[in-house]
């Protein structure tokens, strides 16, 4: 081969692998990298979002995925823990070389990321928490797909005063997370002239809350915000109820709902919980059949609260990726993400635009009663 056939050829390769070098991107395949919560008290978190999501992955691309491409998530385990969260974070990044982050789970390893997910500028979509700290100011690569805790805590406020309560005291898990609430609770009892009555709290990843439960029980609040996940919150709930607490208990999403009912059973009649997905037993939208169809086809699980937020999440980012083309780059995707304003996801309305990266707001009420969840009227 004469040398200007080879510099050609040299070049013609040079332009391929440029075609070829966004990241997490191939011909047959686009890899997304999930970093949750797989092990430990608070594993059904991110279990659950892991196989919701999964299950509208694998129906995806049992129809040939999106623009030819199948959707491949890998993930990794945080523990619940920030500093693993980074760990993870820059595996996924650097050594699986993901498209996009996906479905992180806790305000505390969210947050911990968040200047990876700026510096290496990698799109950051929908993470299982209400933190505004990842809604405002608005973050470029960071999409979020529920409502805020701000919106849940303003939710059940305006349930417990509704109710009668005038005083309402806050035990919340002591980082990020419980921070998040407790902020969000206080203003919405600022917006009602009133401030939290007591505060106990208690470590997390453990179940150590008896010096919160004290400061409850001296305070005698007329309700409670609990702040933390179902194993903790658990144990809070049986101890609360053991002690004489009279008090009304809520807690918000995050809890895991489904997690909560099996493990406190009957001790939590009356907990009230705020949700940010429709009731999964119903069947009012197209999206809470389509959920319930696809995770009974791929797993066999039984649609519940978390699993549902995990399927909704994966379907926007499969909107998105839709809708960024059949050659995306990252910023295409943060750009498909944007325009998803008004897009209708079986009967839930995207809100994303330039300047609101949150595609939802609405807030459900639900109670446990006689052992079981349901709507509350």
């Amino acid at each position: 081969m004469h040398k200007p056939q080879l510099a050609a050829l040299a070049a013609a390769l040079m332009l391929a692998g440029t075609a070829q070098a966004v990241e997490g991107l191939s011909p047959t395949e686009v890899k997304i990298g999930m970093v949750n919560v797989q092990t430990g008290p608070a594993a059904g978190l991110g279990k659950g979002m892991r196989h919701g999501a999964e299950a509208v992955f694998k129906a995806v691309n049992g129809k040939g995925g999106v623009h030819g491409r199948k959707i491949n998530m890998v993930v990794g385990d945080d523990g619940y823990e920030p500093d693993k969260a980074i760990d993870e974070t820059l595996k996924m990044i650097e050594q699986q070389k993901v498209f996009s982050l996906f479905g992180y789970v806790g305000t505390p390893t969210a947050n911990a990321v968040l200047p990876i997910v700026k510096e290496m500028d990698v799109p950051l979509v929908g993470a299982f928490t209400g933190a505004m700290s990842l809604r405002q100011p608005v973050t470029q690569q960071v999409f979020n797909v529920r409502a805020s805790y701000d919106d849940e805590a303003e939710t059940l406020v305006s349930h417990f005063i509704a109710k009668g309560a005038r005083n309402v005291a806050v035990f919340y898990q002591d980082d990020g997370f419980g921070a998040a609430v407790l902020s969000g609770t206080e203003k919405a009892l600022k917006k009602r002239n009133m401030a939290v009555a007591a505060k106990g709290s208690f470590q997390r990843n453990t179940l150590a809350i008896k010096t919160g439960l004290a400061a409850m029980l001296d305070a005698k609040p007329d309700a409670v915000v609990m702040v933390g996940p179902y194993a903790p919150l658990s144990a809070f709930i049986k101890e609360a109820r053991a002690a004489g607490l009279k008090s009304q208990l809520a807690t918000v999403s995050f809890v895991g709902t489904d997690n909560l009912v099996a493990e406190v059973g009957k001790d939590g009649d009356g907990v009230v919980i705020s949700q940010v997905v429709p009731f999964p037993e119903d069947n009012d939208l197209p999206i809470q059949r389509e959920c319930r169809e696809a995770l009974q086809a791929h797993g066999g699980e039984r649609l519940g609260f978390v699993n549902f937020e995990g399927c909704i999440t994966a379907k926007v980012m499969v909107a998105a990726l839709e809708r960024a083309g059949k050659e995306p780059e990252r910023a295409s995707l943060v750009s498909a993400l944007q325009g998803l304003q008004g897009h209708d996801l079986g009967g839930l309305k995207l809100a994303f635009a330039a300047n609101n990266h949150q595609a939802l707001s609405d807030v459900f009420l639900t109670q446990i009663q006689n052992g079981r969840i349901a709507k509350l009227r």
